[in-house]
């Protein structure tokens, strides 16, 4: 059974090894686009909430599960995730990393849901959590 966290417009079913991120505006403009396999971008504006639901998923027990399971000293580093890029045209924030969906597709497309492997997530949280720092 997946465990569900929901923080604003995200809702984050973590199960196995892997959580599942649903956004409230899927389908529409504002909703994440995942190049599979190579990236996710997230409208700046949503990248508060992200970075809280991520918070609240790295808290959960199957967060250490899948890392304990992993075995792996360096599983959760930033250094799988590329600093944040900014484009002020359409006012969306661009991470190179692991992320996917179930129907690959080159380039950006809008999904409604993607998903993570959670051992990934701290390194994206890093990196969020120091894009939004004051400067």
């Amino acid at each position: 059974m997946p465990t569900r966290t929901t923080v604003a417009e995200w809702t984050v079913a973590a199960s196995g090894d892997t959580a599942a991120f649903t956004h409230a505006a899927a389908g529409g403009y504002w909703a994440p686009r995942v190049w599979s396999g190579r990236g996710l971008a997230v409208a700046e504006a949503d990248l508060a909430a992200l970075d809280k639901v991520l918070g609240e998923v790295l808290k959960l027990p199957v967060y250490w599960l899948a890392r304990t399971r992993r075995g792996d000293s360096a599983a959760g580093e930033a250094a799988v995730w590329s600093p944040p890029r900014y484009d002020p045209d359409d006012e969306f924030v661009y991470l190179t990393g692991p992320c996917r969906t179930d129907a690959p597709a080159p380039g950006y497309r809008p999904v409604s849901t993607f998903a993570i492997d959670l051992v990934h997530l701290r390194g994206l949280r890093i990196r969020i959590a120091a894009y939004r720092a004051p400067k």
